[in-house]
């Protein structure tokens, strides 16, 4: 796309929004109430639910579901609309431990993952290894998120700004507004940013709906291999998917600082009720977004198929000019989900190294020594990950996949743990050990090149993983039982 898919004004209202987002980190920063970590990792944990809500929404909403979900659904055609399912599934895994964590977190003042896990197992080892786990995921998680970012800002501006520089542009936006006010801003900015996403999705969906919604009939006889029914092998796939972000989602370090910062139980539960019906108005609509552009621009590559929700938001525009306002709205709230998305994991990233690991080597530290240290560590972060965003060759959808393959080894430490207590530090981590060995030892054979498919038998080298991780803590778990009785 060479042509700007926006006027002059969209583009100078969009620049005014993200300006916008420094005012409210300097917002933010007026309304700390300490130079504390838990003030600026967790805002003092007084959300509300319609605040937490939305960041909760912004957060798990983000470029890999506008741009990654869309190039699935162009890719995979009808098969695709599985991934609703999905997203319903990690609410549900919120359910399992988010309630029984909060009151722990309350209880016990935790900030980051790594504190409950302290708490639970009593283990330095296996903190510092569920940390380091939720880094590398959360570095994964940033680098797809800026990779869509810059395919949106070169799009917008028809190359004007080029792929590199929106990487850098805007992280540099989100950076400061969150070095500014810590959680108070991101969860502000969070708020604005879930109510245009789910307003421009609702608004593009329509008129998608009534601009192309006729094509797909007419065109399924000749493209009947797209609308299959799945075989058993996509099936294992979507079962394997359906794990990978069970368990992978669930335990989002920057999710579960969340489930800390609510203002009261109540509000947690209500927040996640709501959430239950997101992916049918967002992930729902989007799939159905790349499906009809897989009909209206069929034969693209990997890569191109990466911009089909651009492809057709362009489309549109030249066919129906009056409806620039709504395609700067969706544009403003892609770049929204993806800074939201991209902050939260910064922060989460932060914090986790400033209370996990940076104060264990120096226990003496105080609070806003700490809390600096955060706020350089997250603009020493963001200049690696805008490295890797440009450079790495990988679609948004694979990156997402490795992230939740290493993610999804922590969950049985906090969805078991929470509530079975008879679990201990060496059951946790002699499962977590072997779990991440087979998941990376997959992985990385794959990468190199070597003769081992990246899903064996159509399973996630994640989900092969996580397999043993259970079979291991079920087995020593058992030992223990009988070794006691």
């Amino acid at each position: 796309m060479n042509s700007p898919l926006v006027s002059t004004g969209g583009t100078i209202f969009i620049i005014i929004y993200l300006l916008s987002l420094i005012v409210i980190g300097l917002i933010g920063r007026y309304f700390r109430k300490e130079e504390s970590m838990s003030d600026f990792y967790l805002a003092g944990r007084g959300m509300g639910m319609f605040v937490l809500f939305l960041t909760l929404y912004a957060t798990q909403y983000s470029g890999n579901t506008l741009i990654g979900f869309a190039g699935k659904a162009y890719r995979n055609g009808f098969t695709a609309l599985v991934t609703v399912t999905f997203m319903c599934s990690v609410i549900g895994a919120y359910f399992i431990f988010a309630p029984k964590l909060f009151r722990l977190s309350r209880k016990y003042s935790f900030i980051t993952i790594g504190d409950f896990i302290q708490f639970r197992y009593k283990s330095t080892a296996l903190t510092i290894i569920v940390s380091v786990l939720s880094i590398i995921a959360l570095v994964n998680y940033i680098v797809t998120n800026l990779k869509a970012m810059g395919i949106i800002i070169e799009s917008v501006t028809g190359g004007t700004v080029s792929f590199i520089n929106g990487i850098i542009l805007l992280s540099l936006i989100m950076v400061i507004y969150e070095t500014l006010g810590g959680m108070r801003s991101v969860a502000w900015t969070d708020m604005i940013q879930g109510i245009l996403l789910l307003v421009g999705v609702v608004f593009i969906f329509g008129l998608v709906q009534d601009n192309y919604g006729g094509v797909i009939a007419s065109q399924i006889q000749y493209n009947r291999d797209f609308w299959n029914p799945p075989d058993w092998n996509e099936k294992r796939l979507w079962f394997s998917t359906i794990i990978i972000l069970f368990a992978g989602i669930s335990v989002y370090p920057h999710a579960i600082q969340r489930i800390y910062s609510a203002k009261s139980e109540t509000t947690l539960k209500r927040s996640l009720q709501i959430m239950v019906f997101m992916p049918f108005v967002t992930t729902l609509f989007i799939i159905f977004v790349g499906i009809i552009g897989a009909v209206q621009f069929p034969d693209l590559s990997t890569k191109e198929s990466e911009y089909i929700t651009l492809l057709i938001l362009s489309d549109l525009s030249e066919k129906v000019p009056s409806i620039a306002p709504i395609l700067i709205l969706f544009i403003s709230a892609a770049i929204a989900a993806i800074m939201s998305t991209v902050d939260s994991a910064l922060l989460a990233i932060s914090s986790i190294t400033t209370q996990d690991i940076y104060r264990r080597i120096r226990p003496q530290t105080n609070e806003k020594s700490l809390t600096y240290f955060g706020k350089v560590f997250s603009w020493v972060l963001i200049s690696i990950a805008a490295v890797f965003a440009i450079y790495l060759p990988q679609t948004i959808w694979r990156l997402m996949e490795i992230k939740l393959e290493l993610l999804c080894q922590i969950a049985p430490a906090i969805l078991i743990g929470i509530h079975l207590k008879q679990l201990d530090k060496s059951i946790i981590l002699s499962g977590l050990t072997v779990g991440t060995f087979i998941a990376l030892l997959i992985i990385l054979s794959n990468m190199f090149g070597l003769q081992v498919p990246s899903k064996p038998w159509g399973i996630h080298a994640g989900v092969w993983g996580l397999t043993a991780n259970c079979i291991i803590i079920f087995i020593l778990y058992q030992r223990k039982i009988r070794t006691k009785s």
